[in-house]
């Protein structure tokens, strides 16, 4: 069957015409598919901006108008509020013992010194002080610091080679003196025997002269002078011998008193010898940590260690008791006003962050004093913070801060100070509801350097905002 179209169309004569040529419909045009993608996309497009604008236009009411503004918050709610003061210093002890390198006794010219009698003074050794002297104290043990010691216990050792030959020499020396006063006693009954003897001898001669004289009647005239000038000079010399017989007593008495006055002398130093053969180990006078001083070596600072020459009356270690630490510190006039003895406070260590410790305010000062940091005029008053809490961390010269409270509130409504804004002397917040920001006025209470403690116009969990709603 053919198309429709390929029939001849009928004549309106009755006839029938040719039949003419098939028309065939064109295919659609690409663009027109496009354009209808394109107009489809813009039709979903203007669809979803008109549902945002009237869902903007519905927030919009619902928070009285104007756009959309981020707002931080915070719900406000029950805790403890405390008022305090923050105070820097640095950790000490109160009870410690400062050690001190040993002070050597005696005499530094070896005067009565035994030993050798090369040396000054008829000493052995070097009797000078000085760089190899002996008074030069050098650390031969030395306790580790930061070791716990008990009361008695050695903490340092310096060499006792010096004082060793010191306290040889010494006695010698007394051994010496002792023999020699022994001697001269000796010598002295000896001498005085001598002397007795010559006196005798003196008076004898004089005795025999008396009787040579009485024979002068019978003698010339030229030997009875004789004999009258020989009586005269045995008379003279006799008397001359007898009176030195005390003096030859108390001139070896003298020297024997010269020489027990020497082993007295040399006694002593024996002594303080021996004193400085003890000094030379150091005890512990009471139980706790060991801490050592620093010292200057080739132009550094360093803590002290076995090895190093130290002087006499030098502090080298110091033994502090660990549950004695305070932190002194300064605290501004103004805020000195306000503490009070007793107050409790919150200790922390710049070293250990995680440290943190009870303490409580144990002194304040009395006058005050110029800070380092500040203008002269402006005076800065001491207090002693008590540690309660002892940890091994804790050593001295540590720096740190506290905390000391001095007004506390307990379970009480607390609001962050930026939530809390002034005007015309009024206290008020920006409370979140329903129908959007509500400024409502609040009553205060104690506040701190972050919270505040709200009294009246506020409830538990309420969000208010920290900045101005705008």
């Amino acid at each position: 069957m053919q198309p429709a179209s390929s029939y001849p169309a009928p004549d309106p004569g009755g006839g029938v015409k040719k039949p003419g040529p098939a028309i065939v419909p064109a295919p659609p045009a690409k663009k027109r598919q496009t354009a209808m993608w394109g107009i489809a996309l813009a039709v979903v497009l203007l669809a979803g901006g008109i549902g945002l604008y009237v869902n903007n236009q519905s927030q919009s009411k619902t928070s009285g108008g104007g756009p959309v503004i981020t707002v931080a918050t915070v719900a406000v709610g029950l805790g403890d509020l405390n008022a305090s003061i923050r105070v820097n210093g640095t950790v000490a002890a109160q009870n410690f013992a400062a050690l001190l390198a040993p002070r050597i006794t005696g005499s530094r010219s070896g005067i009565n010194r035994g030993g050798d009698a090369s040396f000054g003074g008829g000493g052995g050794g070097n009797a000078g002080g000085g760089m190899g002297g002996d008074f030069t104290l050098i650390l031969l043990h030395l306790a580790k610091a930061g070791v716990h010691v008990k009361a008695g216990d050695v903490v340092a050792e310096f060499d006792p080679q010096f004082q060793l030959q010191r306290l040889a020499d010494y006695k010698d020396s007394v051994v010496q003196l002792e023999n020699s006063i022994r001697k001269m006693v000796a010598n002295l009954a000896a001498t005085k025997e001598a002397h007795d003897q010559t006196v005798r001898t003196a008076k004898a001669n004089w005795d025999k002269a008396i009787l040579d004289l009485q024979t002068a009647d019978v003698r010339s005239a030229i030997d009875a002078e004789k004999y009258k000038l020989a009586v005269e000079e045995a008379a003279a010399t006799y008397k001359q011998l007898e009176f030195e017989s005390s003096l030859v007593v108390e001139s070896q008495r003298a020297a024997i008193r010269a020489s027990e006055l020497n082993f007295e002398q040399s006694k002593i130093e024996l002594q303080r010898a021996e004193v400085n053969v003890q000094r030379m180990t150091v005890k512990s006078p009471m139980a706790g940590i060991v801490v050592m001083a620093s010292i200057v070596r080739n132009g550094e600072f360093g803590q002290i260690r076995e090895g190093d020459q130290v002087n006499a009356g030098q502090p080298f270690v110091t033994i502090v008791d660990p549950t004695s630490m305070v932190l002194n510190a300064t605290v501004n006039q103004v805020d000195a006003e306000r503490l009070r003895l007793g107050m409790k406070a919150a200790v922390r260590l710049d070293a250990y962050n995680d440290v943190e410790m009870p303490g409580s305010l144990l002194g304040i000062g009395a006058m005050s004093k110029t800070s380092t940091f500040r203008g002269s005029y402006v005076g800065e008053i001491p207090i002693r913070v008590k540690i309660e809490r002892t940890d091994p961390r804790l050593i001295p010269d540590l720096t740190g801060s506290a905390e000391v409270v001095m007004n506390s509130e307990r379970n009480t409504l607390v609001a962050p100070r930026a939530a809390i804004f002034e005007e015309s002397g009024a206290s008020f917040v920006f409370l979140q509801g329903p129908e959007g920001w509500l400024k409502k006025k609040v009553d205060l209470g104690l506040s701190s350097f972050t919270s505040v403690a709200v009294r009246s116009g506020l409830q538990n969990g309420d969000v208010v905002a920290l900045q101005r709603p705008i």
